[in-house]
């Protein structure tokens, strides 16, 4: 394993020490330890961001939620991984707790650690396979400057650009491709959603960044039924408010135009987390969209009051199971239940369902029992930039067997299409 900068808080010796020697024994040898969080916080100050903080739950005086908060103040930890010894619910809720605050959770360790539990969990961080741990600068929302529509000396467009993330069916074939986007910032680098997204809602750019998510997406759609004769589908993000624009659907059918290739190419997946009755014109947008062909995706389904409803009362042709109800599946029977009820309904409901966030074997294993989704997340591939997934398709095609991870899935060619 390459080398990481690690930092442990732990407060007990022991656990402290048996931790430090099994990072070691993963040839991790840059690490900071601390037993408090006033320590942790010292540490990283004299010495810098890490990698990963792995961080003990239940301590005297500040405890492990306290670091978590630090951490996603500060930007200080790219990644962490929760290490107690409390009930299965505790660990399940501090990691989505962590998530919610923009913190990339590797995974959840239940004491006591073994070397072979922290090397799978490390092989997960975003410093594997970057050549240098990179850390991203902290950036609080404050450190932003005032962002507006109408400045025309900042092109923020030119800096706004797509990850890719493959979505595969457990059959092998390939189902398509979400973009997620990310800021390229002159001054703090590349930069997640959870930084930024905020600050372009506030400054009314949400609208312009989903418009260039979607020609990206076209574009690329469209690139490779030029190259391959097979168009590629594609999936974006659509806010909500988007929806109330009654231009929505002619913009998108230019752009479709400009960008000639099927609607049924297009995914739109559409957050609704009110429960507030759809107001007219955004119920007319999500009849007119899939009058023209498109697919309609009901995103993060469960986590929203009306989303049961939604799927009721609008023409969705897809659900996707968030994260939250996958990590961890194979050993949580609550979760087994929640999602093999919704791969039910879906099938009774004639819905295609994507499964998010499946990160390891045992997470995709579980969903073999359950059903057949179209599965997304770290087991297929990391969202990548479009050089890289562009590389990552091409021997996805030829030699399948050297990108996917699993002997069960052998796909002969993507989907047809154009």
């Amino acid at each position: 394993m390459r080398s990481l900068k690690v930092l442990i808080l732990e407060d007990n010796p022991f656990q402290m020490m048996a931790l430090h020697q099994m990072l070691n024994a993963n040839q991790v040898f840059d690490v900071l330890t601390a037993d408090c969080v006033e320590a942790a916080r010292r540490s990283l100050e004299l010495r810098g961001p890490v990698d990963v903080a792995i961080c003990d739950l239940q301590m005297d005086g500040q405890d492990g939620l306290s670091m978590i908060a630090h951490l996603a103040a500060t930007g200080m930890a790219q990644a962490i991984i929760l290490l107690s010894s409390a009930e299965e619910t505790v660990l399940d809720s501090a990691a989505q707790l962590a998530r919610q605050q923009g913190i990339n959770v590797l995974g959840i360790m239940r004491k006591p650690a073994s070397v072979a539990a922290i090397g799978v969990l490390l092989s997960k961080s975003p410093a594997i396979g970057s050549g240098a741990a990179s850390v991203l600068s902290p950036l609080a929302a404050t450190a932003l400057p005032a962002l507006s529509p109408l400045d025309p000396a900042l092109d923020y467009a030119s800096q706004w650009i797509a990850h890719f993330q493959p979505k595969v069916g457990l059959d092998g074939a390939l189902a398509g491709v979400e973009l997620l986007a990310r800021w390229e910032h002159p001054d703090h680098g590349l930069l997640m959603p959870g930084r930024f997204l905020p600050l372009l809602e506030e400054a009314g750019l949400l609208e312009a960044l989903t418009w260039h998510m979607l020609e990206l997406a076209l574009s690329l759609s469209h690139q490779l039924l030029l190259s391959r004769g097979r168009a590629l589908p594609v999936a974006v993000n659509i806010p909500p408010a988007l929806l109330d624009q009654p231009d929505f659907v002619p913009r998108l059918l230019v752009l479709l135009e400009r960008f000639p290739v099927r609607p049924q190419m297009v995914t739109l997946e559409v957050v609704e987390q009110s429960a507030r009755q759809l107001a007219v014109v955004q119920f007319e947008n999500l009849l007119r969209l899939r009058m023209a062909g498109c697919r309609l995706a009901i995103d993060d389904f469960g986590t929203g009051a009306s989303n049961i409803q939604r799927l009721l009362e609008l023409p969705f042709s897809e659900l996707k199971i968030p994260a939250e109800f996958v990590r961890g599946l194979a050993d949580d029977r609550r979760k087994s239940a929640i999602v093999g009820g919704a791969l039910f309904m879906a099938q009774k409901m004639a819905l295609d369902v994507v499964v998010e966030g499946v990160e390891t074997a045992d997470d995709y294993e579980a969903l073999l029992m359950l059903g057949h989704p179209v599965i997304q997340g770290y087991f297929i591939a990391r969202p990548m930039p479009e050089a890289d997934f562009l590389n990552w398709l091409q021997v996805f095609e030829r030699h399948p067997e050297r990108v996917l991870p699993f002997d069960a899935l052998r796909p002969g060619r993507a989907p047809e299409g154009k």
